[in-house]
């Protein structure tokens, strides 16, 4: 009786880069979801007209590297409209929490299945990898994505068009100050950016079948080429990246009603004493998020006045 060989892995990198980089550092990597029929442009319009409006952000794709989210400019088209038009829209897009849907969940942890599978584990939770969300993008030709930094890990796929991806080591705070990273995490993603810092990015340049490995914090930005692209980011938080982003939340929620905080790391003690009380303050509102209107409401309580910038005013 033939023995049941393994499924050809989805995700496929360097052996050192799994074995020495992750998930420290970036590396590149090729997948096998270039084409998948759940990342069409009809499929993805599809989805976008099924999502909670909450789940999707959209804009002009002309932006600055260094872009002031108070003034980016807007797309006049219903998100449908945008997916459609993505070839002539000058637009960017992104679809959140893709793995809600069944279809797509499967897909995302098929995976990052395979990425364990390569590692050495059996399973997600074995391998580390929780809380698994996804993220679906969609941009115009020569589309910008501004400087910013992500609360995650993150398997960053090319599924078609030219991309330019350049990340920058999180560890040098000259590039994103403790301050910097608060408020990105915590208020608006984008970060400033000055053409000094070129030098010091690592730019992964992706085709179809492309990716790269985005480690948790590491400041980056994104441009498209001459058509239009679509990617996907598979992220998923560690439970040492969940503490250190609900440590950043209640910091800020601290300090905006003045009381100044040092970053996570720096006292262990009251950073256990101010993650308690703060999920259990979390777990206690958690019911009300079952509603868009409550989550707006939390939302601007807790991040402020722009907090609902990706939903347009009616």
């Amino acid at each position: 009786m033939n023995a049941v060989s393994e499924p050809a892995p989805v995700i496929t990198a360097a052996n050192h880069a799994l074995r020495r980089d992750f998930p420290m550092r970036p590396f590149a990597i090729r997948h096998k979801l270039a084409g998948h029929p759940l990342l069409t442009l009809p499929r993805i319009a599809q989805l976008a007209a099924e999502l909670p409006r909450d789940l999707i952000e959209y804009n002009s794709g002309k932006v600055a590297i260094s872009q002031d989210p108070d003034a980016i400019p807007s797309v006049d088209l219903d998100p449908v409209e945008v997916v459609r038009r993505i070839e002539t829209a000058g637009a960017w897009m992104v679809l959140k929490r893709i793995e809600n849907s069944p279809e797509y969940r499967r897909l995302i942890e098929d995976t990052l299945l395979s990425v364990a599978r390569a590692r050495g584990f059996n399973s997600l939770p074995d391998a580390g990898f929780e809380q698994i969300e996804g993220f679906l993008f969609v941009s115009s030709p020569n589309s910008t994505t501004p400087f910013h930094l992500d609360s995650e890990d993150n398997f960053f796929v090319q599924i078609h068009g030219e991309k330019f991806f350049t990340i920058f080591d999180n560890a040098d705070r000259s590039i994103a100050s403790d301050a910097d990273i608060e408020h990105s995490m915590t208020k608006h993603r984008n970060l400033k950016y000055d053409e000094s810092l070129a030098p010091r990015g690592i730019e992964f340049h992706m085709f179809d079948g492309d990716g790269c490995f985005v480690p948790y914090q590491w400041p980056h930005w994104v441009r498209t080429a001459g058509s239009h692209s679509i990617s996907m980011a598979i992220t998923w938080k560690t439970r040492d990246v969940r503490r250190v982003n609900d440590l950043h939340f209640f910091n800020s929620m601290l300090r905006g009603v003045g009381f100044p905080q040092k970053p996570p790391g720096t006292n262990a003690a009251l950073d256990t004493a101010k993650l308690a009380f703060y999920r259990t303050a979390i777990a206690a509102i958690k019911p009300l998020r079952s509603s868009m209107a409550m989550r707006r409401v939390l939302r601007r309580i807790a991040l402020g006045k722009r907090a609902n910038y990706y939903l347009k005013k009616a």
